[in-house]
């Protein structure tokens, strides 16, 4: 889909955001790992939340969707087909694991860019503790035979690995210790996964280097959780009120776990050096703002792994923004950024959601129009974000 957007600024109020699809990734894994029912209300569905609940559907795992909540009771089996990821790298990663803990063999299979996405660290350490696992990249036959011991892993590839194991390893008949062998990266969304474990009546200790996690335990069903809103989505009408729009957000939760809340702060650091390691999805959108502020020069750093995403996000945002008039330069692990009077252009969105709805926030400051090549990789993560634009005086036609 193509979407083209006149030049001018935004003004209302988004009154319910979508819910984190990181929070409702834990809740939806969590839940299917108790025997007891749980209720799960949320807001917005995307399709990495449609992925993930659909593989524990394939795992035996009662799933029932009533309007804007899930209805789950587990515990999860080997499923009897494949488990399609879709394009989410949390559903597969967070799955892994458990899978290595079913007694029998599962087959993962992912679309997009995931299948080409790595894993090795994981798979690495799944395999030294008695794991079969066929193949290194998507589709991958994982059998079980999981054993409890010390898993290490580097801290700076993905938060996601740890928080896969986290999942898995009470389940384990033995004792374990998780070990991040480089600074843990990413670090908030491991706290929000930490969250989600009390919740269930999961026991972990943290160590100078990582946790310590105690086998033999159930999870435990509060009966009714809810999502919170997400940050991540907060961050690109935050960002379009910082470049000159009057957008107001509500319902976000100041006290959260998760990392994007760090954004109103970061925003503010434009013109300097901004460290993304522990937000690194934050990195398009403030990206955006800075090619979008006049006369400020912006280093962002510390988002090397953003090459693996859904695009190559570094070269993804540095084409973009020279695409609308801007100047940006790819550093290693970030991007030199100097603002200016952004022209508008035509922009790729890399299949990828965060260049998409960064590029859209970038147009309202622009002189000209915009048109947003793959508009529809919105619905990863916000499919509902055109019409929230456009409800705000976004103009925008196909």
């Amino acid at each position: 889909m193509q979407v083209t957007i006149e030049p001018g600024r935004l003004s209302g109020c988004i009154p319910r955001l979508p819910s984190s699809k990181s929070h409702v990734h834990r809740l939806l894994i969590a839940a299917a790992l108790s025997k007891d029912a749980t209720r799960i209300y949320y807001h917005r569905d995307n399709a990495d939340i449609s992925a993930t609940a659909q593989c524990l559907k394939s795992c035996g795992v009662r799933v029932e969707k009533r309007e804007e909540c899930f209805q789950m009771r587990g515990p999860m089996q080997v499923p009897a087909g494949e488990m399609d990821c879709g394009e989410s790298g949390s559903t597969l990663r967070f799955l892994l694991p458990l899978c290595a803990c079913l007694e029998g063999t599962s087959r993962l299979i992912g679309r997009g860019r995931l299948p080409a996405r790595p894993n090795g660290p994981l798979l690495s350490a799944l395999r030294e503790h008695g794991t079969v696992i066929a193949g290194d990249y998507l589709p991958l036959s994982v059998g079980g035979g999981l054993r409890a011991g010390t898993f290490a892993l580097p801290g700076d590839v993905s938060s996601q690995y740890f928080t896969g194991l986290l999942f898995a390893l009470p389940l384990l008949c033995g004792d374990s210790e998780l070990v991040y062998t480089s600074p843990l990266e990413s670090k908030p969304y491991v706290e929000l996964t930490l969250s989600v474990l009390r919740q269930f009546g999961i026991a972990v200790e943290e160590t100078g280097s990582g946790w310590r996690v105690p086998g033999k335990q159930a999870y435990a069903s509060p009966g009714e959780v809810y999502a919170e809103a997400d940050w991540s989505a907060a961050a690109f009408w935050l960002a379009a009120d910082a470049l000159g729009s009057a957008v107001a957000v509500s319902g976000l939760n100041g006290a959260s776990c998760q990392g994007d809340k760090a954004v109103e702060n970061l925003l503010r650091q434009i013109g300097g050096e901004i460290d993304v390691s522990q937000t690194p999805d934050l990195m398009p959108i403030l990206s955006a703002a800075a090619a979008a502020s006049p006369g400020k020069t912006t280093r962002i750093t510390g988002a090397a792994r953003l090459r693996l995403k859904e695009s190559d996000r570094l070269t993804a945002m540095a084409e973009a923004i020279r695409a609308l008039g801007g100047y940006a330069e790819e550093l290693a692990d970030g991007l030199s950024v100097h603002g200016t009077a952004l022209k508008g252009g035509t922009v790729d969105g890399k299949n990828d959601h965060r260049v998409v709805m960064s590029a859209a926030i970038a147009a309202t400051a622009c002189q000209g129009p915009v048109t947003l090549l793959g508009a529809e990789a919105v619905d990863k993560s916000y499919p509902d974000f055109w019409n929230d634009f456009a409800q705000m005086g976004g103009r925008i036609h196909a």
